[in-house]
């Protein structure tokens, strides 16, 4: 693809972040962690805990998911002394269903810093030396929080942006990487005084009007400017490379049932869900073909109860679920949680569907 405009001039785009900021007074979404803009021109300012907070629970995860989370973290630790005081298991536990529990991890080890702080740090250099902060995050926080005159560069916005400047190279992961850098730079060049407001409203623009499918060109505060819509093409923005198909991954999942409670144990610290608690289980690997009398951690009758299946970043995961009734008490490591409040014990998504599928049955 050829870009529609091979020379960017600023100019054009003078008025852009005016438009927007119009558009967004208007039609801003109202969500848990957000000031309307009203607020702001009253002079408002956002707690940069909720926003710190909201934006971590943001990363890989839609709005409505990460709604319930920020409402029920809030109420539990409503500033992040609160949070930092929280025992990690606790945290942990609350956090389950929302995914990337890395992130999770270091929410609670950034809150013990930010709670050992006189102020929450209101600099980008300040904001990327916390745990779990990177650049977008750092931006995100500083200009939504502070004002600070950054932009955030995401998914939504690098579409955006993609097709208002019609930024498009050749497809190829090489191209796409360039596109990303000058993306990154061009939208910089729009950023306006009210910079957490034009954050805000990128986010709302790439999330309602100009989406991936069928984006709704009538309503869009960028119509008349936007080149990719001049080209008539715009579907084809951004020219991101095509994704190889994703590793399917097996193994057996072991659900074990003694005495009205169920054997779970708890991951190690680092690595793929890391500290969370689950059912025993065989490696997880490609092409494994497993059986019982290989990995079963006791010999005992054990049932097939189905598959639990399961898709993480960069693999999914296929996991035989099967099911054993003990009367004798296994010299296994674990923890017995009662078979009522297993399902409220913390597990990640996978673990929950293992469990489910055993509890069916």
């Amino acid at each position: 693809m050829v870009n529609a405009k091979s020379t960017f001039v600023k100019s054009d785009f003078e008025n852009a972040a005016h438009e927007l900021l119009q558009w967004y007074d208007q039609m801003a979404r109202r969500l848990p962690w957000r000031l309307s803009p009203q607020a702001r021109k009253n002079g408002d300012m956002p707690d940069p805990y909720r926003v710190w907070l909201s934006e971590i629970m943001l990363q890989q995860t839609t709005v409505p998911h990460a709604a319930p989370y920020f409402d029920k973290f809030t109420r539990l630790w409503p500033k992040v002394e609160d949070l930092a005081a929280a025992h990690n298991d606790d945290v942990m536990r609350e956090w389950a269903g929302l995914g990337y529990y890395a992130r999770a991890r270091n929410l609670h080890k950034c809150a013990k810093v930010l709670a050992g702080l006189d102020a929450f740090p209101n600099t980008i250099e300040a904001l990327l030396a916390l745990p779990g902060v990177g650049p977008y995050t750092a931006a995100a926080v500083g200009s939504i929080a502070f004002d600070l005159p950054v932009a955030p560069v995401d998914g939504n916005i690098e579409r955006v942006i993609s097709r208002l400047m019609a930024i498009a190279g050749d497809g190829s992961a090489a191209g796409w990487a360039q596109d990303k850098k000058e993306i990154t730079q061009r939208v910089q060049t729009l950023v306006p005084q009210r910079s957490g407001d034009f954050a805000q409203a990128m986010m709302d623009l790439g999330a309602s009007v100009c989406t991936p499918k069928s984006p709704n060109c009538m309503i869009c505060p960028w119509m008349d400017i936007c080149l990719a819509r001049q080209e008539g093409n715009q579907e084809s923005y951004p020219a991101k490379p095509k994704r190889k198909p994703q590793p399917i991954r097996n193994g057996l999942a072991f659900v074990i049932f003694h005495e009205g409670k169920v054997l779970l144990q708890r991951r190690p610290d680092s690595g793929l869900l890391g500290g969370m608690l689950m059912p025993l289980s065989s490696p997880w690997e490609e092409g494994g073909e497993y059986t019982l009398e290989d990995y079963q951690p006791v010999k005992a009758d054990w049932h097939y109860r189905g598959q639990a299946r399961h898709v993480f970043t960069h693999f999914a995961l296929h996991w035989d679920v099967y099911v054993a009734h003990l009367t004798k008490k296994p010299d296994l490591s674990g923890d017995w949680i009662d078979i009522d409040m297993c399902l409220e014990a913390g597990l990640p998504t996978v673990g929950r569907k293992a469990l489910k599928l055993a509890l069916d049955a």
